[in-house]
């Protein structure tokens, strides 16, 4: 079925608008770009009812122990984190560089040997926290990495989302018309990240996700085994500088307190530990779901609830036929 013509008058005023509030974002301190972001996560709180009844009906379903006034405090700390998420990844440019990334990041120290080793690397994250920062980061740290991405369906919000993801070093890979390429990298002992936590739809592989059947991607371990790729998983999640009283000095009331996050590596996963599996694909897919599951309950208010995860479950099967009686 043929897609259906965009309106490109609408595609440009979206993208002008766009435009316009990342402009204004770097242009105001970033005190009063919190706050804007904050107003703007309250707008989107109380008028997205839609998005937010799914996003509470997945956080009741994944944490069933807690009370309804709980569930209704991650949501709101959801929107919250991805006001702010967003209002930083404007700021990043400008705000994170070579001599002053340790003030805003901790970086775990297992995510790093993969990254050098001559061998190709599946950096595997999920909608949480800030997933994009830690490509942006270790671009300006000096290390080439690739990241599969979806095309906008706006081509002028695609080609500045373009640019701006790949102004450090970064390059953007097709999702769905790269996959040369991603295999191209891949046979080169290139880093690749990808984004491991949307619905795969029907044919996907059912691992459990916070106890429920939830239908995962099979291509990431089908490139790890192919590629003999090693897989870190890992997390972005915003973290307290209390807790990190190792780095260098930073007030924390300044107007970039809020921007401190740290790089966590959940799970690294050797494909060649599965070789003689003949349940590779589900049993490397079970557990890098599982460790981003344990990344998310450390931090539930920084994971995309919006998302509908659980949306496909595995067909019931069916009761077996009674056999015929023979007269």
């Amino acid at each position: 079925m043929a897609k259906k013509a965009r309106n490109r008058t609408a595609d440009y005023a979206v993208y002008l608008a766009v435009r316009f509030v990342v402009c204004l974002l770097q242009t105001v301190s970033p005190r009063v770009a919190y706050a804007i972001a904050g107003g703007v996560a309250w707008l989107g709180y109380r008028l997205l009812k839609s998005r937010r009844r799914i996003a509470l009906e997945n956080v009741r379903a994944s944490f069933p122990e807690l009370s309804e006034p709980q569930a209704e405090r991650i949501v709101r700390g959801m929107f919250d984190h991805f006001g702010r998420t967003i209002a930083e990844l404007v700021l990043l440019p400008r705000k994170l560089h070579l001599t002053n990334w340790r003030k805003h990041m901790v970086l775990d120290g297992p995510n790093v040997p993969p990254l050098l080793r001559d061998r190709a690397a599946l950096i595997v994250t999920a909608h949480f926290g800030n997933w994009e920062m830690a490509g942006f980061a270790l671009g300006r740290l000096g290390f080439r990495t690739f990241a599969i991405a979806r095309a906008l369906d706006n081509p002028y919000l695609e080609r500045y989302a373009l640019w701006f993801r790949q102004r450090t070093g970064q390059t953007i890979l097709d999702k769905n018309d790269g996959y040369d390429r991603i295999e191209d990298v891949l046979k080169e002992s290139g880093k690749v990240a990808t984004l491991a936590d949307q619905d795969a739809g029907p044919k996907g592989v059912f691992v459990d996700f916070f106890g429920r059947p939830a239908s995962t991607h099979k291509a990431i371990a089908l490139m790890a085994l192919k590629f003999d790729a090693v897989m870190v998983v890992t997390g972005v999640p915003r973290v307290s500088r209390a807790d990190h009283p190792q780095r260098p000095d930073f007030d924390p009331s300044g107007s970039l307190g809020p921007l401190f996050y740290r790089v966590r590596c959940a799970d690294v996963i050797d494909p060649r530990e599965y070789a003689n599996d003949p349940n590779a694909v589900k049993a490397i897919t079970a557990r890098y779901t599982a460790a981003l599951e344990g990344l998310i309950r450390e931090h539930p208010e920084q994971y995309f609830w919006l998302h509908r995860r659980w949306k496909h479950q595995p067909k019931a099967k069916g009761k077996p036929a009674e056999p015929k009686r023979v007269a």
